[in-house]
Order: structure tokens, then sequence, then C-alpha cells
């Protein structure tokens, strides 16, 4: 999702706000489909926005960026099989057939397991928690999910045949907070960390901030406009799980020449706000107290900070500042789950 869509309200909360537990970025994994023979599966699960490249073929007809079946002649239909990057509770999709025109799929339907390994077994128990759904030609679909398990794994069906540009799967990591042993990241996606909102992200993808390992670029991560007003870029982030935070580590990694000079971060313990933004935690987060002053930060380097923290307890929200605008790869908050 592109720092645009992110601020639109007409794009679901749950899309805003929720972790996409199908993204290739995080881990996850195109298994198994009846067909990909005009694109593949794995496609389907790339972080960046699907794209049309006019006159570009291959062996097997037009180049699609997603995931494209034959069209079937024996009254069937087509399905796959995909590991999310991390079990988790499911709260809602995005089908997207964007550039799918004439060969989108039609309708689709969902079902979900929850088991160790990569492939199930073939007695798996699969349970429906997307009944089918129609689906139209270069769109985003949104659609809730109400089922309140944690799943592993997803099939994913489409009637009959045809192409779907983007699966994103929003929702919640499964994080055992109860049985976690020493520090974890509690800011980390896959641990249940989650951007709620930003004062701009107008380069690179903003949700790698969270995301495993180091950047592999300067595109990957939060990296703001040159600012030409007075002021400091900042972004707010739910914590995975309610937390004392005990070291933070910003990483720069590729950013360069337009790394931040300045950085600190802010937290609140708000275990009653639950979920999404208002502008009512926005301007409450401007009065956060402080968890790391403003600290000097480099080019293309870890900072790692400990001493510096101050001791606030348990939060469960911070907030970012950089000063007074560039771009950082990765954000680390570990710490111990707190009750």
């Amino acid at each position: 999702m592109t720092a645009i869509e992110s601020l639109n309200p007409e794009i679901p909360l749950f899309a805003r706000t929720g972790v996409n537990l199908a993204s290739a970025g995080l881990g996850a994994k195109a298994l198994w489909a009846t067909d990909q023979f005009f694109a593949p599966l794995d496609r389907m699960l790339d972080d960046s926005a699907p794209v049309f490249i006019v006159g570009k073929f291959d062996d097997h007809g037009k180049w699609m960026d997603g995931w494209e079946t034959r069209r079937r002649r024996d009254g069937g239909h087509d399905s796959a099989v995909i590991k999310l990057a991390g079990a988790g509770r499911i709260i809602g999709f995005d089908v997207d057939t964007s550039h799918f025109t004439g060969n989108y799929a039609p309708a689709v339907r969902i079902e979900a397991a929850h088991f160790r390994g990569d492939l199930p077994a073939e007695d798996e128990a699969w349970v429906t928690i997307l009944p089918h759904k129609a689906l139209g030609p270069s769109a985003h679909h949104y659609f809730s999910c109400d089922s309140f398990e944690s799943w592993s794994h997803l099939r994913v069906h489409i009637y009959p045949d045809g192409g779907v540009a983007r699966l994103r799967v929003f929702g919640v990591p499964e994080l055992d907070a109860a049985n976690a042993k020493g520090e974890i990241d509690l800011a980390a996606a896959l641990n249940g960390g989650r951007i709620l909102g930003f004062s701009d992200a107008h380069y690179g993808d903003y949700n790698r901030l969270l995301a495993p390992g180091r950047g592999a670029n300067m595109g990957e991560g939060w990296e703001t406009r040159r600012r030409r007003e007075p002021g400091y870029d900042w972004m707010i982030l739910a914590l995975g799980a309610r937390g004392v935070i005990e070291k933070a580590l910003i990483d720069t990694a590729h950013f360069k020449g337009n790394y931040p000079d300045t950085a600190s971060l802010q937290a609140a313990d708000m275990k009653s706000f639950g979920d999404g933004l208002t502008d009512a935690l926005i301007t409450d987060s401007m009065f956060w107290k402080e968890l790391l002053p403003p600290q000097k930060l480099g080019a293309d380097a870890e900072h790692s900070f400990r001493d510096e923290l101050a001791d606030l307890g348990p939060v469960t929200h911070v907030r970012f500042n950089i000063f007074p605008d560039g771009g950082v790869s990765r954000l680390r908050l570990f710490g111990k789950p707190a009750a």
C-alpha cells in the first residue's frame, strides 16, 4: 500500500493499519497452484504495486504482474496454497485485479488452516473464512474477515480461472507474549507491530521499516520529502504487545546523503485505546513522555541506544520523530512484554 492509499479514508481501517501477512517481504510463500501458465503465483505476493508494461510478452503470452491461469475448458476451477509470513488472526483482505481487464478472475473464495511446515497433509481440515465473492476488472476488492482463530496457511480458489494481481491478507500476527522469553522486538511487524500514521512518506516503502533483516536498498524504508518549512517528520506505531522498551535500534542503511540529522522517541501506555488512528491520537502523541531524547544519527549505520532510554514502564504506542526529515531503513524496539 502506498503512502497516499494509507491515508485514504475510503480504504477500510483493517487495510490501513493491519499487517499484510501475505507479504513476500515478510516471508510469505507461494506453495502450490493448479495452474500458473501465464503468470506465476509468487508474483501475487509481491509487496510492490502491480504494473502493466505495454508490449512485454514472454513465451506464454502477455506478461502480467500477478497470478494468471489458463482458460479452463473442463468445468472446474483453479486454486492455490500460500503460507503466511507468520500465523495470526486475519481481519480482512484486498483482492487486487489491477491491470487484469478481460482476464481477471470473476470470483474468489478463501479457506484457512493452521499447521506446522509448508504443504498440508491431504486430510488437513480447511475452513472457509471468505465465502464466494464477486470480483471485477482492474480494481481493489476489500473484504472484512470475521474469523477470530489464528491461521498459518490459506487456500485461494478462483472461479473458474483468470488473474489476480495482488492478494493482501491483513491481520494481527500471533505473539505468545505470556511465554516470550528475554527481549523481543516489540515493534516488529511479525510480532504485531503496526504503523498507524505519519506526517509524510513520499519515498520508499514505509512498511519495510518494521520488516525483518536490513534493507536491501534505499527503497526499503521510510523516507520523507525534503522539508522546506519549519517543523519535523514523525510516525506513530502500535507495538505488537504492551511492554517495557529496553533497547532501541535505528538503522539508516543505504541512506547516505538523506539520513535524518537527529531522532527521538516518545511513548505512552494506551492499552484501552484499541486499533486505528484518530486526530485525537495524533494530537495526544505530541505530549507523550520522552522515551529517547534527541540523538544524532549518521549515514548508512545502525545506531543502538540502551542507557539513553528513560524508564517509562509498560507502553503500547510509540511516536518516532526525525529532525528535520530524511530516511530510516529499520526501527527496532526491544523489550519484555508486560501483563
